[in-house]
């Protein structure tokens, strides 16, 4: 794939027509948007559409411990995926913490693409030594593998979603910032700029009114694969057991949960989580990629 810095704006409406028509021929980005669809209304319908509270101790039983799919349980229910250890359904257990993972996911990228957005931004249209200090603390942080960096600040500061959530903000924004400063630079040189600062237009107004909406794109396609990066750091490290809490279990605790009965055969535990937490990140991965495709003028 080619380096998201070299990727031009798209500013012309005949243009983003263009792009929308390649997507729409592509039936692997049907696919995958149709489940990610799927993934992300279940998640918001889970109430509904769960079984059982697998958190409400109430509302399920031991006796009903590690049933497998399509097994019935004393008082009748069905449970489609089976039941783990503690007797909760599994497919109940696999919409809650689809919830968790999404939310994760979500609200991490969203926060560290501000940041990043924000520190790029500046570091393109101040330069100087301002450009200089806040690009070497973007190699800093880059410096250092993400898992790592995470696991420590989970180790000081203890687990939580909260807590999860500013762990990957932390580690991904700097990705933003370097993307979105590459960017901002190719706009910097532009005589649109130049026209714009002549015409004594504030910085600020520059900045915000002309460079960024036109050096979004970049930043926006990697934002698309970032989602599924922040899913995945945060299954590894709930499955670490630093990451969110068992009160609010996500899809990477839940494959930590049935780890153990594998190899007894109760392999529905783990395998089915793992399998949803697949399909999410599979989806969001080709989403992104394709996207890249439809906007490198070079893959076009």
């Amino acid at each position: 794939m080619s380096d998201p810095a070299i990727i031009q704006p798209i500013t012309d409406t005949p243009q983003r027509r263009a792009i929308l028509r390649r997507l729409r021929r592509r039936p692997s980005v049907k696919g995958s948007l149709i489940a990610l669809l799927i993934i992300v209304v279940t998640g918001l319908l889970l109430p509904s559409l769960a079984l059982q509270n697998p958190y409400d101790l109430s509302s399920f039983s031991v006796m009903d411990s590690r049933l497998p799919p399509g097994a019935e349980s004393f008082d009748g229910q069905v449970f489609l995926l089976g039941t783990d250890q503690q007797g909760r359904d599994m497919l109940s257990a696999i919409l809650y913490g689809m919830r968790v993972s999404l939310m994760v996911g979500l609200i991490s990228t969203a926060v560290a693409l501000v940041i990043g957005i924000c520190v790029g931004l500046t570091a393109a249209v101040l330069g100087g030594r301002i450009e200089t200090l806040l690009m070497r603390i973007v190699d800093f942080i880059l410096g250092f593998p993400t898992i790592l960096v995470a696991l420590v600040m989970l180790a000081m500061i203890g687990r939580g979603v909260d807590k999860v959530i500013f762990a990957i903000v932390v580690v991904q924004w700097a990705n933003y910032a370097r993307i979105m400063r590459s960017t901002a630079l190719s706009e910097r040189r532009k005589e649109y700029v130049e026209a714009a600062f002549n015409l004594g237009y504030s910085r600020p107004r520059v900045m915000f009114r002309h460079i960024m909406p036109n050096s979004l794109n970049a930043v926006l396609v990697v934002a698309t694969v970032q989602i599924a990066s922040a899913i995945t750091l945060e299954a590894t490290l709930s499955f670490l057991g630093v990451g969110v809490p068992v009160t609010e279990p996500s899809l990477g605790l839940l494959v930590a949960s049935g780890f153990d009965y594998l190899m007894s055969g109760d392999y529905w535990i783990s395998f089915y989580p793992g399998v949803a937490l697949l399909l999410l990140i599979f989806s969001l991965n080709l989403v992104g990629d394709r996207l890249r495709t439809a906007l490198d003028p070079k893959r076009s």
